[in-house]
């Protein structure tokens, strides 16, 4: 699972906009930003969702999830090597 702030903050940290991550998940500019607009957690055809946290593994992009190892527990991303 995938939050809007942690798709937002995964564009800001590659430096790309929705029209780029659109391209390069295969989804259109309206899906991107609808899926920005959401409350909290991505609800969505899981088939999308597939395509934009592969696009995102891809460019390097590591989510963290919900109490997964980081220094406060809560979501979040990283690289997961030097882009």
């Amino acid at each position: 699972m995938i939050s809007s702030g942690q798709l937002r903050a995964a564009r800001a940290m590659l430096g790309i906009d929705q029209k780029k991550l659109a391209e390069m998940s295969g989804l259109s500019v309206p899906t991107i930003q609808r899926m920005e607009a959401s409350e909290a957690v991505i609800r969505g055809n899981v088939d999308s969702l597939m395509k934009l946290v592969q696009a995102l593994d891809a460019a390097g992009i590591e989510l963290i999830s919900t109490g997964a190892t980081s220094s406060t527990g809560g979501r979040g991303i990283r690289l997961k090597f030097p882009a």
